[in-house]
């Protein structure tokens, strides 16, 4: 196999605290691969902005200045991690033979890219990237990462255990992911649901060198119950056995309590009432919080609304310091300048 065109995907959500280290550890896998013919000399690597308030933009539209593999790729707004993997991937896969996602705080091994390429060119179009062990994660984080791999299992999801969203896919598979036209997008489900051949490759997870996490427990835990309702009708099958089961449960209880009123030894119980009361009114909006989530999944996906808005496209667009728009105005990236092209120009 030629020397294959690799573009390696980064969404980035304000990390200019790490941003450098990890343009300078990407570009030198990078230049390696080149410089072995590992990969082709036309390889990138694109930074997603997922609307960043700080000066991860600025950094990234530099860096692309200067010509050498990085490219940038900003969004008109934030719209979470999955959906910016997704922009990244739709932009460059055309102009790729295969691609490389990766999170921007150098917590994945980015050496395990290297194994990646040659397992793709041994025929395989998508190549997970999986931990070897949980020895950096606290006992909390483990035992819920775990248990929530395990819940995905039970319901009947295939997922990659101890996979995340570092992965090489083929551009083949790009372009099937691409046909997943589903507003909750949760990748982890859906590219084992492709089927092309796949195979993994083994690190060992750093710690953040640098920045805040952009996952922090109330996040994991939406993201988790994203996921299993996205993939799953299992839970609110669970629902309906429930209630079945407290519907003959009460049943027998209005037959016990029956039996003791035709012999005479009824007893008033408001403890037992009130417990009973509580504890149906409870089943009950534990069974609508459950059915409205299904719902408003259900809400999103009729509307039709794009994934993500680009606002500038440095991938597919030749550097320049300054772009125009359709109404003749020089707009720079940075912000500084916006003013009309004189009839010189």
């Amino acid at each position: 196999m030629n020397s294959p065109i690799l573009t390696i995907v980064v969404p980035c959500y304000n990390e200019e605290e790490v941003l450098q280290e990890t343009i300078e550890q990407l570009r030198t896998i990078m230049h390696e691969m080149v410089s072995n013919s590992n990969v082709s000399e036309k390889s990138k690597i694109l930074f997603v902005d997922d609307g960043s308030k700080d000066h991860t933009w600025d950094m990234i539209y530099k860096e692309s200045l200067k010509g050498e593999y990085v490219k940038g790729l900003k969004l008109s707004r934030n719209v979470g991690h999955q959906n910016a993997l997704l922009a990244g991937l739709f932009t460059a896969k055309d102009a790729s033979d295969c691609l490389i996602t990766i999170d921007a705080d150098l917590q994945d091994d980015v050496n395990a890219i290297i194994e990646m390429v040659s397992k793709y060119k041994e025929g395989y179009e998508v190549v997970y990237g999986v931990r070897s062990k949980r020895d950096s994660d606290s006992f909390f984080k483990r035992s819920t990462a775990e248990g929530f791999y395990m819940v995905m299992g039970k319901l009947g999801v295939k997922l990659v255990f101890n996979h995340a969203d570092f992965r090489l896919m083929s551009r083949r598979a790009v372009d099937e992911l691409e046909n997943f036209a589903e507003a909750n997008m949760f990748l982890r489900g859906i590219v084992p649901l492709i089927g092309f051949s796949s195979t993994s490759v083994f690190y060992e997870r750093k710690k953040r060198i640098a920045g805040e996490t952009k996952y922090p427990l109330k996040k994991m835990f939406a993201f988790a119950f994203d996921g299993i309702t996205s993939f799953s009708v299992t839970p609110i099958r669970f629902v309906l056995l429930v209630g079945c089961i407290s519907f003959f449960v009460s049943m027998a209880f209005g037959a016990y309590f029956l039996a003791l009123k035709f012999f005479g030894n009824t007893q008033l119980g408001w403890t037992s009432l009130i417990t009973s009361i509580w504890l149906i009114g409870g089943l009950q909006l534990i069974a609508l919080g459950l059915v409205g989530e299904y719902i408003g999944k259900i809400y999103k996906e009729t509307k039709r609304r794009p994934k993500y808005i680009v606002d500038i496209d440095l991938f597919n667009l030749p550097v320049s310091r300054k772009l125009m728009n359709s109404e003749g105005m020089i707009y720079d990236p940075l912000g500084t300048e916006a003013r009309k092209l004189s009839e010189n120009n």
